[in-house]
């Protein structure tokens, strides 16, 4: 798949580094807030390995609270300029806001991540616009709910089957509306308005998204379906994220949004030696 002027191939799994430019994001908010901390981070990043950096404005952790349109442009905009003309590597912007994608795509992100799955006002066409005039993709996610009630009792008939179903349908209706199928990656959503169970069930089913034929990209990263399992604080769970990490690559995951870039590459280097021997 073509993410700008860069040709990816999935041949073995790549590593998106996470870059929270905001105050209250549940595991390094305030960390990278600036253009030079964000810079040093992103830079350590792509020398661990990153071949996406996800720049992203606005929390949605559970219960996050909405950021304004000027401020989350002010806090984005100028790092992904930044990294995209001083990096070698593909920015990602993690948002939901039209004027976001769009200003952010004419900065230099070679790719739109949408927790809400381009269903916000204007979303889809701005999406198009990327796709047609700049031949950047967008990330599908599934989120039962919003971030402010997600995790309040979420229920499926069946995970798996009903995020399956509700791919098929918005893969449809993005279609429909002139997005073209190959512009179209697809998150399961680990986190958003999913239980325990539900995590780990949609883990252990990974394969079956190979049915859709689009690059499929996970994030559990110090998510509460390793914290919880484990009992492990938010710092405390480097051993539980690469744990899933192995399981998503395993399952031929293609992108794996992750904190933790070196050692989440070092798993990945062991799956794909594992893979290359008889």
């Amino acid at each position: 798949m073509t993410f700008r002027q860069r040709e990816i191939k999935f041949d073995v799994p790549k590593v998106m580094g996470i870059l929270n430019v905001t105050p209250d994001s549940f595991s390094d908010g305030g960390h990278f807030s600036t253009v030079e901390t964000a810079m040093r981070q992103a830079e350590l990043m792509v020398n661990a390995g990153a071949t996406f950096i996800d720049v992203g404005g606005e929390s949605t952790r559970p219960g996050a609270v909405a950021v304004a349109l000027q401020e989350e442009l002010d806090r984005v905009i100028p790092i992904i300029e930044s990294i995209s003309k001083q990096l070698d590597v593909v920015v990602s912007v993690d948002t939901s806001k039209a004027q976001v994608m769009i200003q952010a795509v004419e900065s230099g992100a070679g790719l739109i991540n949408d927790v809400r799955a381009l269903r916000n006002e204007g979303a889809l066409n701005a999406a198009i616009h990327a796709a047609n005039h700049f031949n950047v993709p967008s990330c599908l996610m599934h989120m039962q709910g919003k971030p402010q009630n997600m995790q309040h009792k979420p229920h499926y008939g069946g995970v798996v089957e009903d995020v399956l179903g509700f791919f098929e349908q918005r893969i449809q209706e993005c279609t429909d509306a002139g997005l073209n199928y190959q512009h179209i990656l697809i998150d399961p959503g680990f986190g958003f308005g999913k239980t325990l169970d539900h995590n780990y069930q949609i883990l252990k089913n990974l394969q079956k998204f190979n049915k859709f034929e689009v690059p499929l990209l996970v994030g559990m990263s110090r998510k509460s379906m390793i914290g919880n399992l484990l009992q492990k604080d938010v710092n405390q769970r480097l051993a539980g994220n690469i744990a899933t990490a192995t399981i998503a690559a395993l399952a031929g995951v293609e992108i794996i949004r992750v904190h933790d870039v070196d050692e989440t590459m070092d798993a990945i280097k062991i799956v794909n030696k594992l893979h290359s021997v008889e």
